[in-house]
């Protein structure tokens, strides 16, 4: 395919924004090459600035559960931007939509709106101190939180070294509250608590990971860590920022069947537009101003056209009792053709898999956390993205994302991508 007009843009681009990027994994440094500028999006596909149409698998990173310009979320915004986009005054359809995911999502009382899933995941691990008046929090390796300073942090020497920075600009004094585990091990994280008895405020975790790739949770460490914080006194929070209205209803606490005391939300939750919100029982959500002590406010928290939008994705989403079914189905439908060409070929692989999430890794060994993700072959992943690219289908531009599919896929959609990763390989 030809991209001269998006490798254009992205010259222009360098001289006026820092990478020629907003959002670093667009700039493609992790595979080579020049970005995909993009002039619009209709259901499954994308249409970049030289007039390719790509196949789409990364979906906004997740909100597109239902396609690009899906029509309830279009009029709905349109609807609502003409009677104005923004007050910095309540209206009534934040108490809409806040009603609705209540009711969608087991074990919270009340939500929160804000801005993106930083400021959601932000919050509430402040609102976690607040409520248990303790500092320091655990978080895993690989998954990400968003770029809030607790939450950029690399592990130190052993496994209960307090955490170190790894982006310049977080202090040292910030990261020593912030503690390492490894995800999928329950003996590392009794380990943490034990090394740090009655100074942890919550562990904060992706129920299903998708920032090394998709990674599930093996059967009972979710269950562990719910009997470990009950012990300790320490609040589970659940960042479903990826898997909130997407793995089911009410998400990975639905699917899984596992109660997280703060549950963390984005991407579907606002229809495509910037949308976060953060969620939990009556007792803890009091402690948020102006009912309690813990601050926290945004300008444009629950705007109207973002509001209108969610509520327009969560309407059909609490509607359409057969999507998440579908979504399921197809996206076995993929990892099973995927599978079957890797394996003909004799391409090294493993594939992970929940419900809509999917992701394929060029390595040797299960994956089940960060460092057997790390032992993926980063050069065949480059060959594949590209290769994928050539035959009109993108994916993430990473090997450390999961894949999203959409309601808006056909199997015809899926069979080209199926044989565009033969063509790959051949």
């Amino acid at each position: 395919m030809i991209y001269k007009r998006s490798s254009s843009l992205f010259l222009e681009a360098e001289k006026v924004i820092p990478g020629g990027v907003n959002s670093p994994v667009r700039a493609f440094k992790a595979v080579g090459g020049t970005p995909i500028f993009v002039e619009k999006a209709k259901g499954a596909y994308l249409y970049d600035e030289d007039g390719n149409q790509l196949i789409d698998y990364i979906n906004s990173w997740g909100p597109m559960i239902l396609g690009h310009a899906f029509e309830p979320v279009v009029d709905a915004v349109i609807e609502k931007a003409k009677k104005g986009t923004s007050f910095g005054m309540p209206t009534e359809i934040e108490t809409k939509i806040a009603e609705l995911a209540v009711s969608m999502v087991p074990n919270i009382d009340k939500i929160r709106f804000v801005n993106s899933g930083t400021e959601a995941c932000m919050s509430a691990v402040r609102l976690a101190r607040g409520f248990t008046n303790k500092d320091k929090i655990i978080k895993f390796a690989g998954c990400y939180h968003g770029h809030s300073d607790s939450f950029l942090i690399q592990a130190g020497s052993g496994a209960v070294t307090f955490g170190s920075p790894n982006s310049p600009g977080v202090t040292k004094g910030t990261a020593k509250d912030t503690l390492l585990a490894k995800y999928n091990d329950l003996e590392n994280v009794k380990t943490l608590i034990e090394a740090n008895k009655n100074e942890i405020a919550c562990i904060i975790i992706e129920p299903v990971a998708g920032n090394m790739g998709c990674i599930p949770p093996k059967k009972g460490f979710l269950e562990g860590l719910r009997t470990l914080c009950d012990a300790n006194n320490i609040l589970l929070i659940f960042d479903e920022v990826m898997t909130g209205f997407r793995l089911a209803k009410g998400g990975a606490q639905e699917l899984y069947n596992i109660k997280a005391d703060i549950v963390c939300f984005g991407k579907v939750i606002g229809g495509g537009l910037p949308v976060g919100a953060f969620a939990a029982r009556n007792e803890i959500m009091n402690y948020l101003a102006p009912l309690g002590p813990v601050y926290q406010a945004g300008t444009l928290s629950g705007n109207p056209l973002a509001m209108a939008a969610g509520l327009a994705m969560l309407t059909t989403l609490n509607t359409d009792t057969e999507v998440f079914n579908r979504l399921a189905q197809k996206t076995e439908y993929l990892h099973k053709g995927i599978a079957k060409v890797l394996n003909k070929l004799n391409i090294t692989h493993t594939i992970n898999r929940v419900g809509s999430m999917i992701s394929v890794h060029f390595s040797e060994t299960e994956v089940i956390d960060f460092d057997t993700a790390a032992k993926g072959n980063n050069d065949t992943f480059k060959n594949f993205f590209h290769g994928m690219l050539n035959n009109g289908i993108y994916i993430a531009p990473s090997a450390f994302e999961t894949w999203f599919i959409t309601d808006a896929l056909t199997y015809e959609d899926l069979d080209k991508t199926i044989l565009a990763c033969e063509n790959v390989f051949k």
